[in-house]
């Protein structure tokens, strides 16, 4: 469980290739769409008799729209054949894609733009599952939200070099359209070169029979990802996001046309500044999430969505046109504010999907988890579908692109708030998350003596009524927490040890039948693999020193013995969550810190509750 950072992935072959190749994908989708973008918004009329505000959103829909019909199919191929093949493959249907869009710029032609853009978007669909699937073959699991991290930043720098360039080539004359074609068309070719490189990455399920029908094999890949509850609802996350980000970034546009009054270079601004937070955000994951998958990230990205969408709509309607070009916009001290809302909801953004991601690759089944990303796929294209014929929608019905906005934004808020009621583990996270990152500052040592998989007991003392937070917090694992009910049924705080699956104590003398239960909950989810967690004290310190360890651990390891791994918190006694009678006193320091320190594992035999109380003492020392 060592915690490098992720930037050591960028030279490692089993991840280079692959992020090479999807980056130089990005980049090359982005030229060619914002070429055509910009072309449609500052020279509709040399193409079409259509609005400019629904050629934008049909364009849109045109792209999204194979991820509809052949992301089922995707996901089969992903799971029956070896993926660094497919990659090579789906590159190569990329270098015809642009090809064909060659011929369209050249002949001023918008129906092959238009088919380019729709195969390009059949393409990407066929890159999606393996490009997902694969990051769980390769990587570790605590290499996952790293991974995902620098292919989220990847595609978000991809996405803002693409923008820039094919903005800037398009709109140089005599020249730009030539520009955009070679460019394309060597970036393909290059990308293909590159995929050679990706190691084998073998075939989930061979043996798969594919189902060439797009109805039922999308209602089979759909029934697959339902299967766990907490991946399909992640899932569901993750269109949302691609609903609420098509919303936005499909308006940019006409953003700085009609309501910025500025020219084609803002708009590409505007891109470059969300981009960059997404990537920023992105690559905090890691950092923020300890180098697991942490879904206590979502809720915090969801707010943070909401919040600077609003203030997005109040800065956006605050402006005044002025026909300007990037620099000059950036400069004026009068926009700094939309530029600063577009950047930090990219941050947030990245903080949302960045987790979502990684928890769908690790909790998916890996017999069928092409299948499951495909499906992840065909929700987000009927999000996006639906985003752009709702944009169509509010515009027939008199909205502006700033109240699009503000509507966007709220809805956000109110879809968060029910995919959390639905999925308490999230704002469970998000909770903890908040207590380690915003009222303590805690230190870890020795965290790679938990084991990554396998049943064992946790022990620790027991200092204050957040001790298991701080805990599960730390350790990348859930834990099964073995608590005093009394602690259990503690208002708050019950809503975390249920999610959690914590399991209700009482004393033989309080209540017998209970004591029974949670030995038999104790020994079935140490069979079942889990961690449990338990304060073999019984109570909580009333004087900050450690109490006797009683005897249920003989208990728990007579009928199922497995390690012990003794753990000892330190500095919670001065917390306002202790029975300390002075801790009014410490009320004034900020950021706490506190500490968790793990001592090496205990086998069965020598796990008596007196070497445990004495690995304990000495694992936290003198610091209360």
């Amino acid at each position: 469980m060592s915690e490098r950072s992720q930037f050591r992935l960028l030279g490692e072959r089993r991840f280079a290739p692959f992020f090479g190749v999807q980056f130089l994908g990005a980049l090359n989708d982005n030229v060619f769409k914002q070429a055509l973008v910009i072309l449609l918004a500052f020279q509709t009329a040399s193409f079409t008799s259509l609005r400019s505000d629904t050629l934008q959103n049909l364009a849109q829909a045109l792209f999204v729209l194979p991820f509809f019909l052949f992301s089922a199919t995707a996901g089969q191929f992903a799971d029956k054949y070896e993926k660094s093949r497919l990659i090579t493959v789906t590159v190569a249907i990329e270098l015809g894609v642009m090809a064909l869009g060659a011929a369209g710029f050249f002949l001023k032609s918008l129906e092959l733009l238009l088919l380019a853009l729709f195969l390009g978007g059949v393409q990407s669909t066929l890159f999606g599952p393996v490009k997902y699937a694969i990051l769980p073959q390769a990587l570790h699991e605590t290499e996952l939200v790293g991974g995902n991290g620098l292919v989220e930043t990847g595609t978000s720098v991809a996405i803002l070099v693409g923008m820039m360039l094919g903005g800037w080539l398009i709109i140089q004359p005599g020249w730009g359209v030539s520009g955009v074609v070679i460019v394309t068309l060597a970036v393909s070719a290059l990308g293909i070169a590159l995929s050679r490189l990706i190691p084998k990455a073998p075939a989930a399920d061979p043996g798969l029979a594919i189902d060439w029908n797009p109805v039922t094999a999308t209602w089979r890949n759909l029934r697959f990802a339902t299967h766990n509850r907490t991946v399909f609802l992640s899932i569901l996350g993750v269109s949302w996001f691609w609903f609420v980000g098509s919303m936005f970034v499909t308006q940019f546009p006409n953003l700085t046309k009609n309501v910025l009054g500025a020219t084609e270079s803002v708009v590409t601004l505007l891109l470059i500044v969300f981009s960059v937070g997404i990537g920023i955000g992105s690559l905090l994951c890691e950092r923020l999430s300890g180098h697991k998958v942490e879904i206590g990230l979502v809720p915090f990205g969801s707010i943070g969505i909401t919040l600077f969408g609003v203030d997005l709509f109040l800065a956006s309607t605050g402006q005044v046109p002025a026909p300007v070009g990037a620099l000059d916009f950036a400069r004026d001290p009068a926009h700094w504010r939309l530029l600063a809302d577009l950047a930090l909801i990219g941050v947030f953004g990245g903080f949302y999907i960045v987790p979502l991601y990684a928890l769908i690759q690790s909790r998916s089944d890996p017999l069928h988890r092409s299948r499951i990303i495909a499906a992840n796929n065909i929700l987000n294209a009927v999000f996006m579908v639906c985003a752009a014929l709702i944009a169509i929608g509010l515009f027939q019905a008199g909205l502006t692109i700033p109240q699009l906005i503000l509507v966007t934004a709220l809805f956000n808020a109110a879809v968060a708030l029910y995919i959390y009621t639905l999925v308490p583990e999230f704002l469970m996270r998000f909770m903890v998350w908040i207590l380690i990152h915003s009222v303590y500052r805690l230190q870890k040592s020795g965290l790679e003596r938990i084991p990554e998989e396998g049943p064992a007991v946790l022990v620790c003392n027991h200092v204050s009524y957040v001790d298991a937070l701080v805990i599960s917090a730390a350790c990348r694992r859930p834990i099964r927490w073995v608590m005093d009910h009394r602690i259990y049924a503690l208002p708050l705080l019950n809503f975390f040890f249920r999610t959690v699956r914590a399991i209700p104590i009482a004393p033989a003398k309080e209540d017998p039948a209970a004591l029974e239960r949670a030995y038999d909950g104790v020994a079935q989810a140490l069979a079942d693999g889990e961690l449990v967690g338990l304060f073999p004290e019984g109570r909580l310190t009333p004087d900050g020193e450690m109490g006797v360890f009683r005897g249920g651990i003989l208990r728990i390891l007579e009928r199922t013995p497995v390690a012990v791994i003794p753990m000892a918190l330190s500095g919670l006694w001065q917390s306002l969550f202790a029975r300390n009678r002075d801790k009014l006193a410490h009320i004034g320091q900020l950021f706490p810190k506190v500490g968790l320190t793990v001592g090496a594992p205990l086998g069965p035999q020598q796990a008596s509750p007196e070497a445990l109380q004495a690995m304990v003492r000495a694992l936290r020392g003198d610091w209360r």
